[in-house]
């Protein structure tokens, strides 16, 4: 099975996002993954472009985030990069405390990490590299 793979440079255009999603989820399909890889990839993705063009671009309109991913049939890694200022990922309050319940955002890394094998960001944190390994890895 050959290494699929795929980088582009998107804006925050629904149309654009979809197509992304559906190339990535065929690309993995292609390589043998079933129904819950493609559960997890959608949602994990989804969750981390929303971060990417809510907190991560000081222009989402316009600002354009990197996205580029790599299937095999092994384990998918999706690299997600927003060119912003970044975050602290351990800095991010627990959306499972009494205190934060019902907030109604938050929640985006927590599904990702829940979903995907490993979830990191670079040092500045506006680049996650996000793993899926079938059982866990």
């Amino acid at each position: 099975m050959p290494v699929l793979s795929d980088s582009q440079q998107l804006t925050n255009d629904p149309d654009r996002i979809h197509a992304i999603e559906e190339k990535l989820l065929t690309a993995a399909k292609q390589a043998g993954h079933d129904s819950s890889t493609a559960f997890a990839l959608r949602l994990a993705l989804d969750e981390a472009l929303r971060n990417a063009f809510t907190h991560g671009a000081t222009d989402p309109s316009s600002q354009p985030v990197d996205v580029s991913w790599t299937v095999e049939s092994s384990r998918v890694t999706i690299v997600i990069n927003d060119h912003g200022p970044g975050f602290d990922p351990d800095a991010i309050a627990d959306p499972t405390a009494d205190e934060n319940i019902e907030r109604p955002c938050g929640r985006g890394l927590l599904l990702m990490r829940a979903y995907m094998t490993s979830v990191s960001h670079n040092k500045s944190g506006n680049t996650v590299t996000m793993r899926y390994e079938p059982g866990g890895g």
